[in-house]
């Protein structure tokens, strides 16, 4: 009996004790609990759902909120269609909103046909692979390896590989997601306005014939590209010109007409020739 009263009591007490904290985590739950505005499951919904970050939200849950607080528009989103788009403004009754169009640009235009393979490579075919053993093997070590890891890495099939083992990268498709920066084991790829045309295709810091030696294409440091340009546009730092783009918004080819590699060029459109190239071809 005495057991069995014992036993009663303590199942009484724990019992009490749950209901306890049950109550007080009732309490707690409803005192703090934080309002979520409904809208941000509905546009979640609205959205492509790639999730990529282009629109600078880390997600598009995260972007979802940022719109139903009015802190972003709609146009934000560079992956949504233009129909996805009003769809959103119409149903949180606000303007779509303008969004800069940015694509990834290649800084380096050292294909296979001009920046040779100067030590064979065997081993896993990727760029990172590559460079981690002794850089790559291609005669400009600053280059573009040309194995397609940012063609992989891209979601939205805008990069294909070139028949010189470059990256083209398709404006159209492109979303500025950044996932090809992210690839590159050479920090060859620079997210930019597609408004912004003139572009130092090239990385390598050496001067003259030096660097020319290794890439046809390579800058010589010459200087000339920053003369030709607007005042203040263009300066040389390290061997390399550097572009003021704040600056080069209503700028004109100029800068580009003396050069004598090519190493500085005007894009329209796709930097390369889109012809494709097979990763065993590229291997080659």
């Amino acid at each position: 009996m005495d057991l069995l009263v014992a036993v009663l009591g303590s199942s009484a007490i724990l019992g009490g004790v749950g209901l306890g904290f049950a109550a007080l985590i009732a309490v707690v739950t409803r005192r703090f609990r934080v309002f979520e505005d409904p809208r941000v499951d509905a546009v979640t919904g609205m959205l492509p759902g790639s999730n990529c970050g282009a629109c600078g939200s880390a997600g598009c849950r995260a972007f979802a909120e940022s719109l139903v607080a009015g802190s972003k528009k709609p146009a934000s989103c560079t992956v949504m269609s233009p129909d996805g788009i009003t769809a959103v403004a119409e149903y949180l009754g606000t303007d779509a909103g303008e969004a800069e169009k940015r694509v990834a640009r290649l800084l380096c235009a050292g294909g296979c046909d001009v920046a040779p393979q100067e030590a064979a490579y065997i081993g896993l075919g990727t760029c990172r692979a590559a460079a981690a053993v002794a850089g790559g093997g291609k005669s400009c070590p600053w280059g573009c390896l040309g194995l397609g890891d940012c063609e992989v890495a891209c979601d939205f099939d805008a990069i294909i590989m070139s028949a010189t083992a470059l990256p083209v990268v398709t404006p159209e498709k492109c979303t500025a997601c950044g996932d090809c920066v992210t690839a590159c084991p050479k920090d060859l790829f620079t997210i930019m306005p597609i408004e912004q045309q003139l572009i130092v295709q090239c990385r390598n810091p050496l001067e003259g014939d030096r660097a020319v030696a290794m890439c046809r294409v390579a800058c010589n440091a010459c200087g000339k590209c920053a003369l030709d340009a607007s005042p203040g546009v263009i300066r040389m730092v390290n061997g390399l010109p550097v572009v003021d783009y704040n600056l080069n918004v209503l700028a004109d080819p100029a800068a580009t007409a003396r050069c004598p590699t090519g190493a500085i060029a005007w894009v329209e459109g796709p930097q390369f020739a889109p012809q494709v190239l097979t990763r065993e071809e590229a291997l080659v």
